[in-house]
C-alpha cells in the first residue's frame, strides 16, 4: 500500500470533495474534516490542509489533483537511515510543569517521502501549532508506543531515596516504549534513541529494567536531526506533552507553560496558594528548583 501526502486549498480542495463528495465514509478523528474511499484508495482531508491518499492506487488518484511522482534517482534520505528503524525520543524533561514524554516509532524507506513531505525533516523549525497539524497524520501513518509519565507518577517514583532519579526514569521509558513495539512484531536494522546521556549509564540503567530485548541500540547526540524515525517520534511526543499540559491547566484551573522560567514561578506560586504543595505535586516535577522559588514568592506575598 502506497502513501501520498499534497496540500490542498481554497476552490483545489473544494473540487476534491465535491469529486468524491458520493462516496463519503465517517471517520472518527477529530481532525479529519472529510473521508472518502474511492477505488480501494482511502482519502482523507486533514484540518490543515493535507490530503492523504492511501492505497494500492494512490499516486494514481493523486495525480488528477496535481500530485507529481519525485524523481526516483534523487537520494532522499542519508545512507545512514536507510534501513528499517526504531527512533526514540522524550519531551517535557526540561518543562516543570506537565508529564514526561516518550514515544518509539518505526519508520521504513518507503515512508520517507512522506515524511519529508509533511516536513518531519525539519521538525526543530516547526511551530506547536504545526506540531499538533503533523502530529495526527503521523500518528496514523506510522507504527509507534507512546508513554506519559504525569506529574504525579513522577513524582511517587523519581527522587533522593525513590525507584528513579531523572535520568533513570527516562531509561525506563525508552526501554519500555522500544520493547513494546518490538513485541508488536517490527523488526528493525538499527536502533536510536537521542542521547539524554551516555551509552554506559543508560547501559547501567537499563539492566534493573524487567523487560529486556537483545537487539543493539545507539544514543546518538543531535539524532532528531539525522534520523526521520526519532524526529517523527519527537513530534508526536511533543504533541503528547502539549495536550496533557492543556488537561492539567484546565483541572488546575492556570495556564500552565512549557520550560522552567520566572513564569513557571509565579504560576506555580498561585498554585501553592490556592490548592497548596498537593496540587503542585499533580502538576509539576517538584524536585526542580521552580518549586523553592515559588515558595520564597509565596512567602513574600507575590
Amino acid at each position: 500500500m502506497s502513501t501520498v501526502v499534497i496540500t490542498l486549498k481554497g476552490a483545489a480542495l473544494q473540487k476534491l470533495i465535491k469529486t468524491f463528495n458520493s462516496q463519503q465514509v465517517a471517520s472518527k478523528n477529530p481532525y479529519i474534516t472529510f473521508a472518502a474511499k474511492v477505488d480501494k484508495v482511502m482519502i482523507s482531508v486533514y484540518t490543515s490542509g493535507k490530503v492523504v491518499f492511501q492505497g494500492e492506487k494512490a499516486e494514481e488518484v493523486a495525480k488528477y489533483f496535481g500530485y507529481q511522482a519525485p524523481d526516483a534517482s534523487i537520494q532522499t534520505a542519508p545512507a545512514g537511515q536507510k534501513l528499517a528503524l526504531i527512533g526514540s525520543d522524550e519531551v517535557g524533561n526540561g518543562s516543570y510543569f506537565g508529564g514526561l514524554a516518550v514515544v518509539a516509532s518505526f519508520v521504513t524507506p518507503d515512508k520517507h517521502a512522506l515524511l519529508r513531505k509533511l516536513g518531519v525533516d525539519d521538525s526543530k523549525r516547526l511551530t506547536d501549532a504545526n506540531i499538533r497539524k503533523i502530529a495526527p497524520i503521523l500518528k496514523q501513518e506510522i507504527p509507534h508506543r507512546a508513554l506519559l509519565l504525569s506529574p504525579k507518577k513522577y513524582n511517587q517514583v523519581v527522587g533522593a531515596g525513590k525507584q528513579y532519579n531523572a535520568v533513570s526514569v527516562k531509561v525506563a521509558l525508552h526501554n519500555q516504549a522500544i520493547y513494546l513495539l518490538l513485541k508488536d512484531g517490527f523488526k528493525p536494522q538499527k536502533i536510536v534513541i537521542d542521547a539524554f546521556t551516555s551509552q554506559q549509564n543508560y547501559q547501567k540503567y537499563v539492566k534493573q529494567e524487567v523487560n529486556q530485548f537483545d537487539n543493539p541500540l545507539t544514543l546518538e547526540e543531535k539524532a532528531e536531526g539525522e534520523y526521520l524515525a526519532v524526529a517523527v517520534s519527537s513530534i508526536i511526543a511533543r504533541d503528547l506533552f502539549l495536550d496533557y499540559l492543556d488537561q492539567l491547566s484546565q483541572k488546575i484551573g492556570y495556564p500552565l507553560p512549557s520550560g522552567a522560567g520566572q513564569k513557571s514561578d509565579f504560576i506555580a506560586s498561585q498554585i501553592l496558594k490556592t490548592h497548596g504543595m498537593a496540587g503542585l505535586a499533580e502538576t509539576a516535577k517538584l524536585h526542580f528548583a521552580n518549586t523553592k522559588k515559588a515558595q520564597e514568592l509565596l512567602r513574600k506575598g507575590n
